[in-house]
């Protein structure tokens, strides 16, 4: 009999709080585990894979939110309380209609009540990271979305490991994490409306197999260097999404679509399933992409559809037999306001506690 391992992901980088204000000022402010990093791993969870995020939590109201939401779904938090130990950050998402009616989304790092800015990402250190180099073993992807000299020493311990290094950069940067960081990775994936490319990512001297650049509803294109040398650039389409209430995301969903896919056998399984497989992987996380839009907040979907519903969605939308995603809503709010930890109870705070005592008084 053969036994089924479950795959394995370590990410480093931004793991954060959502604060998600709908367009509805009638609504509660949700709170959920966020950040790049957060969402991948946390998606990647929902999606049965063994996800350790790798941070530097502490005990404040935002890290106990944040570690709450992602146990919820599986994830593995062994490391995610490394020392020293820091406020986790916190990031307010707005969602408004434009005048044509579609969402649109706005990311604020400041305290709407004082002003003052909210936690922002601290990077673990070099100490830190020489104690979770022993728990790489067996991993098959390491993903970072952050720069820093402990990130960097990981994801190599886990490529020499045979883990795939999945790396989105969160902006343009040619300092020397950032060469060493495209010279490491096998997977580099980018957004159009932040990169329109990226320097050395298929020179000779890189270990990058594939490179992915998203285009909004325009779709993807990607190259690849899986057969003799580098391949022109191919392009996907977009799958059109049913229903469209909030694109923020998005493209974390087709990158743990991606790697669910494509991954599980590391380095050796990206090259083992060849260039069908790639597109066949990149496919499936356009579907989820797609299906994201349909619900407010980065992950909102995994709280209003059941996983067996989920999966029946998926594939109908790969097949283009989908209309809209349906599904109950099974949590909206976090069980607590979470604020700014610099100042009182803020708008934020206030109109989550509004919310809960109506609830409550139902």
């Amino acid at each position: 009999m053969t036994s089924v391992t479950t795959p394995k992901v370590f990410g480093a980088g931004l793991i954060a709080l959502d604060l998600v204000i709908g367009p509805d000022p009638g609504e509660p402010v949700r709170s959920w585990a966020g950040g790049t990093c957060g969402n991948v791993l946390s998606i990647l969870a929902f999606l049965g894979w063994d996800a350790y995020p790798i941070a530097r939590m502490n005990s404040d109201p935002a890290s106990d939110r944040v570690r709450s939401d992602m146990a919820r779904w599986g994830v593995h938090l062994d490391w995610a309380n490394c020392m020293p130990t820091s406020h986790t950050p916190i990031i307010v998402q707005e969602i408004r209609r434009g005048r044509d009616g579609r969402p649109k989304h706005r990311f604020s790092w400041a305290c709407p009540h004082c002003g003052e800015w909210l936690p922002s990402f601290k990077a673990i250190t070099v100490t830190a990271a020489d104690a979770i180099i022993p728990a790489l073993d067996g991993a098959s992807v390491f993903f970072l979305d952050r720069l820093s000299r402990a990130t960097l020493t990981l994801a190599a311990e886990a490529s020499s490991r045979g883990a795939l290094v999945v790396f989105e950069p969160s902006g343009k940067s040619t300092d020397k994490l950032m060469a060493e960081a495209i010279a490491l990775a096998h997977v580099v994936k980018y957004a159009d409306e932040r990169l329109t490319g990226i320097e050395g990512v298929m020179a000779d001297s890189s270990a990058t197999l594939l490179e992915v650049q998203t285009l909004g509803e325009q779709g993807l294109k990607y190259r690849h260097r899986l057969n003799r040398g580098v391949s022109d650039w191919e392009q996907m389409s977009a799958i059109p999404a049913p229903r469209l209430a909030d694109t923020c995301g998005s493209g974390d969903w087709c990158t743990a679509g991606f790697i669910a896919r494509a991954a599980v056998g590391g380095q050796d399984g990206l090259r083992r399933i060849g260039t069908s497989g790639v597109q066949s992987a990149l496919r499936y996380g356009q579907a989820l992409a797609s299906w994201n839009c349909g619900f407010e907040g980065a992950r909102g979907g995994m709280y209003s559809v059941q996983p067996e519903d989920f999966a029946v969605q998926i594939d109908q939308l790969v097949d283009g037999q989908f209309d809209a995603p349906m599904g109950r809503t099974i949590e909206t709010a976090s069980a607590q306001p979470i604020g700014c930890p610099a100042c009182p109870p803020s708008p934020l705070a206030a109109r989550a506690a509004q919310s809960g005592r109506r609830k409550h008084a139902a």
